[in-house]
Parts: C-alpha cells; structure tokens; sequence
C-alpha cells in the first residue's frame, strides 16, 4: 500500500491569514474600517491570553493566524480568571471604552475564533474559562460543555 496524505488533527479549522481574519471581524462586527477591526482583535485576544491557560492556549494559538497568536500568547495570564462579565468589564477598563462597546467587539472577534477554533476546541476553551464566556463566543449557556472523548 502506499501513504495516504493524513488528515488534519482538527479539520473543522481552515488556514486564515490575519488580513482574511481582520476581514471577517470587520464585517461581523460592521466596522467602518480596517484598522478599526484590528484594534479590536488585538484588544480583545490580549484580554484573552491573560485569561486562557493550559493545552486549549497552546491550541487555540495554532488555529489563529501567526500575528493573532502572538498577541494571545505574548499576555502572562492572571492568577485569578475573570468571569464573563468580569473580563468585559476589565477590558472596559483597559481600554477607556464602554462595556457595550467591549461586549460588541468581543462577540465580533470571538465569533471568528469560535470558528477556527472548531466545536471541540471551543468546548474545551469554555470548560476551562469561568462562567460568562459562552454568552460571549455566541453559545447558549444552558449548561457547561464538554469535550467529545477522542
């Protein structure tokens, strides 16, 4: 027999460019322009990588485009993880902007990692985070999800 070519270990998620990523985030969020969707990703996955730890870190990263994953992977994570709210409510604070605005530019960005991210990956990620963050990655939170056994 000869080598099969193998298939990808998670093929729910496609290989983005950061110009394709900003794209997409800025038309889920309705961004009048570019740089406006780039300083909402960045803000949003620097908030991200003070929260996420663990193996989902480490994947997540290799599912976004090399700049994306840098800025999650350059942000030393808090001791204490924020909830949901909590993590809106400190990126506000970061950043001068309202909470609503930070909801908003948190479900655009999220939207799309949720995306490359794939179901089981994202399901791992929403274990690991405290409650409130299914809301913000447009998942119902009926209940905490679980991975799929491999």
């Amino acid at each position: 027999m000869y080598d099969q070519p193998r298939p990808r270990a998670h093929p729910s998620r496609t290989a983005m460019t950061l110009d394709q990523m900003l794209e997409r985030v800025r038309y889920e969020g309705a961004y009048p322009t570019r740089e406006r969707a780039a300083e909402a990703v960045h803000h949003v996955l620097s908030a991200l990588g003070r929260q996420l730890t663990g193996d989902e870190r480490v994947d997540l990263a290799q599912c976004l485009p090399v700049e994306a994953a840098l800025t999650l992977t350059a942000q030393i994570p808090d001791a204490e993880p924020l909830t949901g709210w909590g993590f809106v409510k400190g990126l506000a604070t970061r950043t001068g902007a309202t909470p609503a605005t930070v909801r908003w530019d948190t479900g655009a960005v999220f939207a799309i990692v949720a995306r490359l991210a794939g179901p089981d990956l994202l399901a791992r990620i929403l274990h690991r985070l405290p409650d409130g963050y299914a809301l913000l990655f447009g998942q119902p939170e009926l209940r905490r999800p679980q991975p799929t056994a491999a």
